[in-house]
């Protein structure tokens, strides 16, 4: 047992109780979402004490080197002092710029921040509505594009973030931005190799990002993007992709659709069986698959026993936010 110093209280951990599950059983106010390390939400600071290194895992250089910690991942060793990160430090305040819908369930956000966010195609922020409501959501923005920030949001009823962005906030509504997190990502290194793309529903929108970014910087290999979905109105980039597959011609587009009626040029093979039998040998392939945790995890293993390396295989697995413990 260890025992936290937070906000001017004491609190004493239970055997392999997280910093935040301890924290939350005394009712103390601390942002977290996905509670797996993912999303970064419960980003904390540590003042004192020893931060164990799977606190850290994921974090950026720069943030570990600041004791900064996830709390949802912090199995405490010994006594720790923690505070939350203090405002403006790790965040930067937004502006949206537009919210439209972009099919079926999907709208799709822009946001001017006041200070041009670093970021690469890919990655991954926290939005704030306030100081403790954050949810995580990938970039389909490309740097350099302007000082717009995109992202692709699923509406989920009664939501309290996107439920909120769909029915009462309006462009001039301001929010804040975390700086960006996340490995999958292009690099030119990757210039020659074939890349496979592979999402569901709102996981197309990290490669979104990076399919236009290999294009911009003259990707030589062969791209291959394969979206699928229940149904044609989750196919809310069909179009735009189809029309940039036409563009170039190393860029292949596959659209996988469980129930087609209404669709067109759509495979109705489920998505996982599409990309298998499509690929066939994945040696020399470099993968991206983002969205739905049974479907990414299910095609990384068969990927890789298919011949892919795994380092060769970057994972953006999207998880629903946590409901509170009881």
């Amino acid at each position: 047992m260890a025992t936290l110093r937070f906000d001017g209280q004491a609190v004493t951990t239970q055997d392999g109780e997280t910093v935040l599950e301890a924290l939350l059983r005394q009712d103390l106010a601390v942002p977290h979402g996905c509670r797996s390390g993912v999303c970064q939400s419960c980003l904390m600071r540590a003042r004192e004490g020893v931060i164990p290194a799977t606190a850290q895992a994921g974090l950026k250089p720069a943030l570990a080197e600041q004791d900064y910690l996830l709390a949802c991942r912090c199995v405490p060793e010994a006594d720790m002092v923690l505070e939350l990160p203090a405002a403006g430090s790790l965040r930067t305040p937004a502006t949206i710029s537009a919210i439209e819908p972009l099919g079926g369930d999907v709208i799709r956000l822009r946001l001017t921040p006041d200070t041009p966010l670093d970021y690469r195609p890919g990655q991954y922020v926290t939005l704030w509505r306030d100081a403790q409501l954050g949810r995580s959501y990938s970039l389909a923005s490309l740097p350099g594009e302007g000082q717009s920030l995109e992202f692709h949001i699923r509406v989920i009823a009664d939501g309290q973030f996107s439920g909120w962005l769909a029915g009462e906030a309006r462009p001039g509504d301001r929010l804040d931005v975390q700086e960006a997190a996340g490995s999958c990502y292009y690099t030119p290194a990757l210039r020659e190799a074939n890349l496979l793309l592979v999402a569901t529903g709102t996981g197309l929108a990290p490669l979104w990002g990076i399919v236009r970014e290999a294009l911009r910087q003259g990707h030589q290999g062969e791209i291959r993007v394969m979206h699928g979905a229940v149904g044609c109105e989750g196919l809310y980039l069909h179009q735009a992709l189809a029309e940039l597959a036409e563009a170039h011609d190393n860029l292949h587009y596959h659209a996988s659709v469980l129930r087609p009626k209404g669709c067109t040029a759509v495979d109705t093979r489920p998505l996982a069986e599409l990309v298998v039998e499509t690929i066939g040998d994945f040696s020399g392939w470099h993968s991206y698959l983002c969205g739905a945790p049974e479907l990414v995890n299910q095609l990384r293993r068969r990927i890789f026993l298919a011949g892919a390396r795994m380092d060769a295989i970057c994972a953006d697995v999207f998880l629903p936010t946590a409901p509170a413990k009881t």
